[in-house]
């Protein structure tokens, strides 16, 4: 792509300035569409150090209202709250919402060109990190936002020129780095590996702009032109039809044994006496205890999820995993229905926030498959959103995977009458009251929907790297050793 670039490309001030004009008040216009129709918009711009982002960027945000857009500088260098999560997570922190524009100085390209150049990344993990970011940024537009990647090209010539004429400058000296002529020596391999990603990422959903970046007020039209241009045609468009996506099971276990769900499989009324619970229970604590310290030592960070049905014993679950831990290395997130920001951004943002650190655990009350149960039934998505999530929560588990996360899903199943014998009990306990609500009765009235659902989740996002454990849950005391077991278990398996 970058090969066949004509660089010479050139406008003199009069031709800028008369085509510059509207289009600086076509894009002032169409800021005001975006927050009408509340539609994230992303800008990434990408290229070669010294190739004028900084400049395009000024001059893109010149006509817009400053409260409607943020500008983010993303450093090649990682700190050590980012090193110690997936690469994509200190994207996902920033972006933008319904009716805001996000702006990208170097994205989650360049810093990945530059590991691979650097003999970062082997052959498998640059294969990872392509496809990672095709998945990233077909969630993003598949979710409403307007993806525009530009990429600013120019001569490794025309680069040494320009270091040159900064390095004289008083105050722009300081930009140019032992670092920047050492990627200089490199010019061509970083080409070589930006054409590679630029070709495997030039989608249908995220097409790529190529900039030829030698003269300025030409890089400006050619820049202010794409954008305005691509706002104006997915602004434009009419709102995608539902797509009636095809269910393939992403896990192996599929089939319905003598026409049995995945749920009637399981007998959730197994038990274990209070003495054999006793003792299971404190070996599993404290080996969980000692697993703790082992992932923090290696770097391993751990995801646990917890589903079920209401009254289920979720909350006394996580209570007894975590009853031994050193509070310091675990965060317990209750997840409820999306509000504020949450509620304005895609829904696997608030999940990404909540990653844990390299050698931590994030335990889950409730998770990102509300998506495919409450919001799927209850109507708070369409359609097309929770059939896409099934393949976009594999995708979001399977980056969590490639960075080491040991991730272990439950899902605590009880029976339709103990259900109701725990929510009779809790309307006479004064300090369990509370637990019980309106909204538990009429969930319980779409039990067979809801267990429709379930089957569904289980067996289309069941994965190698991130299986579902069902949890027989009719005896509290035997669910709590089993899931201490499977998470014990699934630690030493990583070790």
């Amino acid at each position: 792509m970058l090969e066949n670039l004509d660089l010479t490309p050139s406008l003199s001030k009069e031709e800028f300035k008369e085509y510059i004009t509207p289009l600086e008040d076509r894009l002032r216009d169409l800021q005001r569409e975006i927050v009408d129709k509340k539609r994230p918009v992303l800008l990434v711009f990408e290229g070669m150090e010294s190739c004028g982002k900084g400049d395009s960027i000024r001059q893109v945000v010149s006509p817009l209202d400053p409260r409607g857009f943020k500008v983010y500088l993303t450093r090649m260098e990682m700190n050590e709250e980012e090193l110690l999560r997936p690469p994509l997570w200190r994207y996902w922190l920033n972006i933008p919402g319904k009716g805001t524009i996000g702006i990208f100085d170097k994205a989650w390209y360049f810093p990945a060109i530059a590991q691979r150049v650097q003999g970062e990344l082997s052959d498998h993990s640059w294969s990872n990190r392509k496809d990672e970011i095709k998945q990233f940024e077909r969630q993003l537009v598949d979710d409403g936002t307007i993806l525009i990647k530009i990429w600013l090209h120019i001569s490794k010539k025309e680069q040494k020129k320009r270091f040159k004429v900064m390095e004289k400058s008083a105050y722009e000296g300081w930009r140019v780095t032992q670092e920047n002529w050492e990627e200089h020596k490199q010019f061509d391999k970083y080409v070589a590996a930006a054409d590679e990603i630029l070709v495997e990422t030039d989608t249908p959903y995220a097409p790529w702009t190529l900039v030829p970046a030698t003269d300025r007020r030409y890089r400006r039209a050619v820049i202010l032109r794409a954008i305005v241009e691509t706002l104006e045609r997915s602004l434009g468009a009419p709102p995608k039809p539902e797509t009636k996506i095809s269910a393939v099971p992403a896990s192996t276990e599929t089939r319905h044994i003598a026409g049995l769900t995945v749920l009637e499989r399981v007998d959730p009324t197994i038990s274990i006496s209070p003495e054999e619970y006793r003792e299971q229970l404190n070996a599993s604590q404290q080996r969980l205890r000692e697993l703790e310290f082992a992932c923090y030592a290696k770097r391993i960070p751990v995801v646990i999820v917890y589903e079920g049905w209401d009254a289920g014993g979720k909350g006394g679950n996580i209570k007894r995993v975590t009853d031994k831990l050193d509070p310091r290395g675990y965060n317990v997130i209750p997840i409820a229905a999306p509000s504020g920001d949450e509620a304005t951004h895609h829904y696997l943002w608030r999940f990404w926030r909540h990653l844990p650190k390299a050698g931590h655990f994030a335990i889950f009350d409730r998770s990102w498959y509300g998506r495919v149960m409450v919001e799927r039934i209850e109507g708070f998505c369409k359609e097309e959103e929770w059939k896409r999530a099934f393949y976009e929560i594999n995708e979001f588990e399977r980056h969590l995977a490639h960075f080491g996360t040991v991730i272990v899903k439950f899902w605590i199943h009880i029976s339709k009458d103990e259900q109701l014998r725990r929510f009779e009990e809790r309307k006479t306990i004064p300090h369990k009251s509370y637990k019980l609500t309106d909204e538990d009765w009429r969930n319980r009235e779409k039990w067979d929907i809801y267990a429709t659902a379930v089957n569904e989740m289980i067996e289309r996002t069941s994965t190698n790297y991130a299986p579902w454990t069902i949890v027989e849950g009719d005896c509290k005391l035997y669910a709590r050793v089993k899931a201490l077991n499977t998470i014990v278990d699934a630690i030493e398996g990583k070790l």
